[in-house]
């Protein structure tokens, strides 16, 4: 069977982060074989009082059989991952509910003991709100159909069994719990459609017709949230806001548009998240990558590097993927052996990843999988009289995945990767990052980032080039939302110099090895030079972070798609300045740069 991951790279060791690292979702598998098991014993002992509980062991059984079959490589599917929380969550505290109901402490209290026996973190709510936000993020990037994604169904193939009516409403309470309207919408109304062949429903109609008259209501479709109020109101008439609510509705109406059609659903997107890109960094996630410029089509080549001594008996594929600036991949470059030894390394060292803050010292980040914040200088809402279903507050950490840090002399492995490194790269390894290794969780993502520091407190000679800090593209929208750039405020604070503590420099170059190949989706894209590179095991992706003469290449910005299909395991490598005066020293001209890798030419020339 197919299967599906989606990132967000980094989490806690916390419950609450599960999520995020498709290792511990891996380890749940046998959680649900244990509360089978125990479930089917207190069954047998009061078989006469528990003929609802065997309904659920039956449930679990089944479920667990079908997850058995598949492997570890179940919960790389997101829906599947989305449905073993869900059934973890929600449904396992119905399970609780009956067997407290009786004397079932002892039966409770053996699956806490195998929890902590087998060291499985069970999920939590914040877990089950993360997985579901992460279906929308995925399905924001890749363009999913509600529908489908609920039927299991991704891009046309059948990879997953279908939501419940249930399930489909707990992904678009999330969304509400986000104040996601947008999406609580779709998936409110696929909810609605699923219970009308449910029997029994499996959540009540009411509910989702609160949740899906609000969510109307805050996409600007008033006349709608009105008429699905009043059904509210008349199938359930002692609702406790339905009636209020009719009432608000109709004033804020004032007996306009009162009669006739109902007009067109009005459902449009809006991202606040400060991200420009947004939309081109989607886009290339998907694939829609623009054609290569025609002055560089015909001099993008394959070649063998045999620079080095060692790489004259054994040379490196090399395939130059742009030029201007300059980026390759570096073809069979790490072996399946040295993944597995790298895996097995970094696993039990898995903790939240990290970013550079502002002074240069490394941190963690909350990087959501879906950043939707209402603007309340634009938006006023004024509460009915009957009230609205309150958003539950969830912290939703999904971060960027599980990383590890590994030094060169904790195993061979990993000192001659790092040797490689030196042999493909022509830059001296001594004053270079330790290597990174992610595993890539439910969701996950990293925005668009740059892997160099930049450095607000300009050194010697530092500068900004003639620039404009308005767009003159002539379109009304340039950086997504809101016009152009009327003004600009520029605050002068003095900052540390970024890695300061490693007194290594700045970033020159990054290497990220590809170690699992996702089946769609998982790029690594280069939002303003149009560039996709999707992974290939194996195969490591280079290129460099400065110019020649050590300014920082704005032109490197990227991001990490998430994974679609398939899991994702990666390790990079941080190469500094220092040490780097001869093996890549400063141009004799302005704007000189490589042309492969290695390439030393103080002036600038085509490829």
């Amino acid at each position: 069977m197919r299967t599906a991951v989606l990132v967000c790279l980094l989490a806690a060791l916390a419950h609450a982060d599960l999520f995020t690292a498709i290792a511990d979702l891996q380890h749940m598998l046998g959680a649900e074989k244990d509360v089978t098991t125990v479930i089917d014993k207190y069954i047998a002992a009061e078989r006469e009082r528990l003929d609802d509980l065997r309904r659920y062991a039956h449930e679990y059984v089944h479920r667990n059989a079908h997850a058995e079959a598949v492997g570890p490589e179940f919960v790389t599917n997101p829906i599947n991952a989305y449905l073993l929380i869900k059934r973890l969550t929600s449904e396992w505290k119905k399970v609780e509910n009956i067997m407290l109901n009786n004397k079932a402490n002892t039966f409770l209290k053996n699956i806490t003991d195998n929890r902590e026996r087998s060291e499985v973190k069970f999920p939590g709510e914040e877990d089950l709100s993360g997985a579901a936000i992460a279906l929308l993020r995925l399905q924001d990037t890749y363009k999913l159909d509600t529908l489908d994604l609920s039927n299991g169904v991704i891009r046309g193939e059948k990879v997953s069994n279908k939501l419940s009516g249930h399930d489909t409403f707990e992904v678009g309470r999330a969304a509400y719990n986000q104040k996601d309207y947008y999406h609580c919408l779709m998936w409110m109304q696929v909810a609605l459609n699923k219970i009308e062949n449910e029997s029994p429903p499996t959540v009540e109609e009411s509910e989702i017709l609160e949740y899906l008259a609000y969510s109307l209501y805050q996409q600007g479709n008033v006349r709608r949230a009105l008429s699905l109020t009043k059904r509210l109101a008349k199938i359930a008439p002692n609702h406790p806001r339905a009636k209020g609510n009719v009432k608000w509705y109709e004033d804020m109406l004032q007996g306009k548009d009162m009669v006739g059609d109902l007009p067109p659903i009005v459902n449009k997107r809006v991202e606040f998240d400060g991200i420009v890109e947004r939309d081109a960094y989607e886009a290339l996630c998907r694939g829609e990558i623009p054609p290569v410029e025609e002055k560089w089509r015909n001099k993008l080549r394959c070649y063998l590097k045999r620079d080095k001594p060692f790489l004259k008996i054994a040379p490196i594929k090399v395939e130059i993927l742009r030029f201007d600036p300059l980026a390759v991949l570096f073809k069979n470059v790490i072996s399946d052996s040295e993944i597995e030894v790298i895996k097995e390394l970094a696993s039990p060292k898995l903790e939240r990843a990290t970013v550079k803050g502002p002074d240069g010292t490394l941190i963690t980040v909350d990087y959501r999988i879906a950043k939707r914040l209402v603007n309340w200088n634009t938006l006023h809402i004024v509460s009915p009289k009957g009230g609205f279903p309150k958003s539950k507050k969830m912290k939703n950490k999904c971060l960027v995945g599980f990383s590890a840090w590994l030094k060169g002399d904790l195993d061979p492995v990993i000192d001659r990767v790092n040797r490689r490194i030196e042999d493909f790269t022509g830059l001296n390894q001594a004053t270079s990052e330790e290597l990174q290794v992610a595993n890539y969780g439910l969701g996950g993502h990293y925005d668009p980032h740059f892997d160099f520091a930049r450095i607000a407190n300009y050194g010697l000679g530092g500068h900004y080039e003639p620039h404009y800090d308005m767009s003159l593209r002539g379109v009304p929208e340039p950086y997504g939302k809101n016009g152009n750039r009327i003004a600009t405020v520029l605050f002068y604070k003095e900052e540390k110099n970024a890695f300061k503590t490693l007194n290594t420099g700045n970033r020159i170059a990054t290497v990220l090895f590809y170690m699992s190949q996702p089946e769609l989706g998982g790029a690594t894209v280069f939002n303003h030079l149009g560039t996709a590179v999707f992974p290939s095991k194996n195969d490591a992706l280079f290129w460099y972070n400065l110019r020649r003469d050590g300014e920082g290449d704005l032109r490197t910005r990227h991001a990490a798609c998430p994974v679609l299909l398939g899991v994702k395991w990666v390790s990079n490598k941080w190469i500094h300045e220092k040490g780097q005066e001869f093996t890549r020293p400063c141009g004799l001209e302005e704007g000189v740069q490589e042309n492969f890798v290695g390439d030393l030419s103080p002036y600038a020339n085509d490829p």
